[in-house]
């Protein structure tokens, strides 16, 4: 099988600091910010194995989020996301993209920072809501204007993904731009 010459393959383990290798890098922001689609590049270019946190709570649940979150409501949801997360932290070291609202939560937030490498992916309304259109299964969305959805988002969780341990940019340049982003600012980074 021949490899796409403009997809990069696996950077060289000593590229990124000993500290890094040992632990999951976990991706926090908001919907839209590109946690999953730069998740899957970075864990291939990292050589590592690639989780999405939503993805894992959908197949433990044996439901949709969007039937959680009417079934049973947003708590039930964070509570079972907590938990996943918690799970998932616990395996060899990964890529972990989290649901815009996991990092919100005190004790994931406590679980990620302490047992990983987090990263926020920011990126501005504009940007966000052009990417959310795309798709039509976000909960939060349902009967409502996304940019004003987004607006109220990001006034309460920046602060909170402000937390992590690096912020990159997500902005609307090809997605490889935000990998080659991520994997100089771990190339650099050192545990405080």
């Amino acid at each position: 099988m021949s490899r796409n010459p403009k997809s990069p393959g696996p950077i060289s383990s000593g590229a990124i600091p000993a500290s890094i290798r040992d632990r999951s890098i976990v991706l926090v922001g908001l919907m839209g910010s590109g946690k999953s689609t730069i998740g899957r590049r970075l864990a291939q270019r990292l050589g590592m194995r690639f989780a999405d946190a939503d993805d894992e709570i959908e197949r433990a649940a044996g439901m949709t989020i969007s039937d959680m979150f009417a079934r049973f409501g947003e708590a039930h949801f964070r509570d079972g996301e907590r938990r996943v997360i918690a799970r998932l932290l616990g395996e060899k070291p990964m890529v972990l993209a989290t649901g815009g609202g996991a990092f919100v939560n005190e004790e994931t937030r406590a679980l990620i920072l302490q047992g990983s490498l987090c990263i926020w992916l920011d990126a501005d309304i504009p940007t966000l809501v052009e990417r959310v259109g795309r798709r039509s299964h976000r909960p939060l969305l349902k009967n409502r204007d996304p940019g004003e959805v987004l607006r109220e988002l990001a006034a309460i969780r920046n602060p909170l993904y402000a937390e992590a341990h690096i912020r990159v940019s997500s902005a609307s340049t090809p997605h490889d731009h935000t990998v080659r982003a991520i994997l100089e600012a771990l190339s650099k980074w050192e545990n405080p």
